[in-house]
């Protein structure tokens, strides 16, 4: 299993948690700033469930969160709108908590992972950012671009592996698991712990290209029994309730193993988390708040609520 790397500094001082808290603030300013009255009534509660709702956290989220918060507030008794915040902190982590599951590589190498996403989710940046994380773990990676109907995809990741000091295995055109199916091969052949595989971005409505995503998935099952061994998503979190649609379309086709929720950077509201965990609680394995190639890091429930609403 592979721990929690140590919160580093960005050059401006901040820690990993006020990045985040930036980055959430949209949603967070919003919600804070209901707390601020004198007492806890109705009219406070109503408040919130407007501002969840317009945080994209969904109607069946909201409605679970404020359920348990009001049953929180009267078994507690509690009166004060400080109080009442500090139980939403704790009300929110437990709703986000199924979401919260620590990243863990199986004994098989190379350990390939399959990475999907619609175009403009910031696919191939995560990923990028992902074998940055993976090589401060101490591991070896190696990348697929298996975009291959576009060169901007292929330069992208190039530019990325070049950075990382990463080897990536592409081509011109061609068959997308054909290259994905060389890097696996390439991978085994130089001891490579893990591989990552980038996909072409497509819509969940586009059926032709999902089955497409069927077809890569069945290809690198036959270039390693085993595999892929994480199959993840990355999410634009800008997109708000058509999140939740695109992990339920691309989970009933590839069985998602994993997200990544990516540009929580301020404009994003950040709710869409809570409506994931109430509605398809797919874990969410790393959570980018900006462009820095540090800027993506594991999910903490706990956190992520405590950044929303301190």
């Amino acid at each position: 299993m592979l721990g929690l790397p140590k919160k580093s500094d960005d050059p401006s001082g901040a820690s990993w948690f006020e990045r985040l808290r930036r980055g959430l603030q949209k949603t967070g300013s919003q919600l804070t700033g209901l707390f601020g009255g004198a007492k806890v009534d109705e009219h406070l509660f109503e408040a919130l469930e407007t501002a969840l709702i317009s945080a994209d956290a969904g109607l069946d989220a909201t409605r679970k969160l404020l359920e348990r918060l009001r049953a929180r507030a009267s078994k507690e008794r509690i009166e004060s709108p400080a109080a009442l915040k500090e139980a939403m902190v704790a009300e929110l982590a437990r709703l986000l908590a199924p979401l919260e599951r620590p990243f863990e590589l199986t004994a098989h190498k190379p350990f390939v992972m399959m990475v999907a996403g619609v175009n403009g989710a910031g696919k191939t940046t995560s990923i990028g950012k992902l074998a940055k994380w993976l090589q401060g773990e101490g591991l070896s990676v190696l990348l697929a671009a298996g975009d291959t109907f576009r060169a901007a995809a292929r330069e992208q990741l190039a530019a990325w592996g070049e950075r990382n000091r990463v080897a990536v295995i592409a081509q011109q055109g061609g068959d997308p698991g054909a290259v994905i199916f060389d890097a696996i091969h390439a991978a085994r052949a130089r001891g490579i712990d893990v591989v990552i595989a980038d996909t072409a971005g497509r819509l969940p409505t586009q059926l032709h290209l999902m089955e497409e995503l069927r077809k890569i998935k069945r290809v690198i099952t036959k270039a390693e029994t085993t595999a892929p061994h994480a199959v993840w998503l990355v999410l634009d979190a800008n997109t708000g309730q058509n999140a939740l649609a695109q992990v339920k379309a691309f989970d009933d086709a590839l069985g998602l193993t994993g997200l990544v929720l990516t540009k929580l950077d301020g404009t994003a509201k950040g709710g869409v988390a809570a409506a994931i965990a109430s509605a398809r609680p797919v874990p969410l394995a790393f959570i980018g708040v900006g462009e820095d190639i540090d800027d993506l890091r594991p999910f903490s429930a706990v956190e992520f609520a405590r950044a929303l609403l301190d």
